[in-house]
């Protein structure tokens, strides 16, 4: 018997989940051989210090992986390579070249991996669902299914979001929750408060409800506090949407003091927040969620889109404190959408508890930092943006409106959206916001770069692209 003693602290996936990802691991590293025979359950529960069951449950997770067999009356021997797990594609399929075309450039998208090993363990992930497919295509609980709320717990609690299962919902996207949440909180002729420059999937949510959408004056922090107390006593508003951690579009990060500042003066009016963290996955510090300081008032929404994919339209909500809400929320939600797919909230399971999930957050903090410095190095200064953003805010000199600039950047690659889709009030400023990510590899990304760097080196009428 292979006198195996793994490290549970090597990884950061349950702990069943980490059984057989340091099978994995040790087998890539040859600690591990095939034919190798595995400490039996009862003894290697005893050496980590653990259950039975999750040892158990381990061995069959390396099982379905391939890496493991078990024999009843023999124990558990290890298979084979774990290159020899991963299954590839079957001869004669390829990926579709039409879907690799469907992009839709307005949105802010995250760069796309491109590491073949990760694309590889993100596809075995998909094989592993795809085991589970009848069960996957009936009708399911609404909310979620209980092993889906559990994933959705493990993610939340890296923010310091801890609620009790009962207040989590699976929801199919971040939009829908929006608007489920709006409709709920608000009826039309009702004034919600949103930032200045604001994500423009408020100002749409807003103007399908018919509600009247107040920006608030900003800072390098975000929203101010005074102006968020002054439009309480002022506008009596139903809500107030907020997108604290790399705010789209200005990428800007509320401070822990400034959260607690407008957590305060929401409980003061007692304003429902309504905190959209569509970013606040990707860096790996900080400052706790508005709804830390205010959670009997706060709609928490972790969506997916930005941090693991949008395809997966999955976003994981937090309702406030208060059985009411928990009701009136499933109501809404429930009329509009049904359920969430149960197959997208299976892959995002599954990527969660094995880890996939942060190997693409690790994927993005190394590109996302990268892209930004390639736009430093050929850019003029007077951008907003973080090393940990996927976009620019770009202030246009004097000479460009932000539609000729639009454009001129067309045929660039690049998602140019104008300000005019981000401002809630007033006169739109001449600028516009800049994606940095999607399928444009950092080769094209920086031809982009350079074009426009050439261009907002003069008024339009050097660039060339006018006649």
């Amino acid at each position: 018997m292979k006198n195996w003693h793994p490290d549970l602290g090597r990884s950061s996936s349950p702990l069943y989940m980490a059984i057989a990802d340091l099978i994995e691991m040790d087998l890539r590293s040859g600690q591990l051989l095939a034919g190798d025979k595995l400490p039996t359950h009862r003894d290697l529960a005893r050496r980590l210090a653990i259950d039975v069951t999750t040892v158990a449950r381990g061995y069959l997770e390396a099982q379905k992986r391939g890496l493991v067999q078990s024999h009843v009356g023999r124990g558990t021997f290890v298979t084979g390579s774990a290159d020899a797990a991963r299954v590839p594609l079957p001869v004669g399929i390829s990926p579709d070249s039409r879907r690799a075309a469907m992009v839709d450039p307005s949105m802010n998208m995250p760069p796309e991996p491109d590491d073949p090993d990760l694309l590889a363990r993100m596809r075995d992930g998909l094989s592993a669902v795809a085991s589970d497919l009848v069960p996957l295509l009936r009708y399911q609980s609404f909310g979620g299914a209980a092993m889906d709320k559990e994933a959705a717990a493990l993610w939340l609690g890296r923010k310091g979001v801890a609620p009790q299962q009962e207040r989590i919902f699976v929801a199919p996207g971040a939009h829908p929750a929006l608007l489920a949440i709006f409709g709920m909180l608000t009826k039309p002729g009702d004034t919600v408060l949103a930032e200045a420059i604001t994500y423009p999937g408020m100002r749409s949510i807003a103007a399908q409800l018919r509600l009247k959408l107040v920006g608030l004056p900003m800072d390098d922090q975000g929203i101010l506090p005074e102006a968020f107390a002054e439009a309480c006593m002022r506008e009596k508003p139903k809500a107030i949407y907020l997108n604290p951690t790399l705010q789209n579009p200005l990428t800007l990060t509320m401070s822990a003091a400034r959260r607690a500042e407008i957590a305060a003066t929401a409980n003061t009016y007692r304003v429902p927040i309504v905190e959209d963290d569509a970013y606040g996955f990707i860096p790996a510090s900080t400052p706790s969620p508005v709804a830390a300081f205010a959670p009997q008032l706060t709609w928490y929404i972790g969506g997916l889109s930005k941090c693991i994919g949008a395809g997966l339209r999955l976003a994981f909500v937090v309702a406030p404190d208060d059985s009411r809400a928990l009701w009136s929320f499933a109501g809404a939600m429930r009329a509009g959408n049904v359920m969430a797919s149960p197959l997208t909230a299976a892959l995002a399971t599954r990527w969660i508890e094995d880890g996939t999930a942060d190997a693409i957050l690790d994927f993005l903090r190394s590109e996302a930092p990268a892209r930004q410095a390639l736009a430093a190095s050929l850019l003029p200064a007077g951008y907003r943006a973080d090393p940990m953003s996927f976009n620019i805010w770009l202030p246009l000199p004097q000479g460009w409106t932000r539609s000729t600039f639009g454009t001129h950047m067309r045929a660039c690659g690049l998602g140019v959206m104008a300000s005019d889709a981000f401002a809630v009030d007033g006169a739109p400023p001449e600028a516009v916001r800049v994606s940095l990510g999607g399928p444009v590899t950092r080769p094209q990304l920086q031809t982009a770069l350079e074009f426009m760097a050439h261009a907002l080196e003069g008024p339009p009428e050097m660039a060339g692209s006018f006649f």
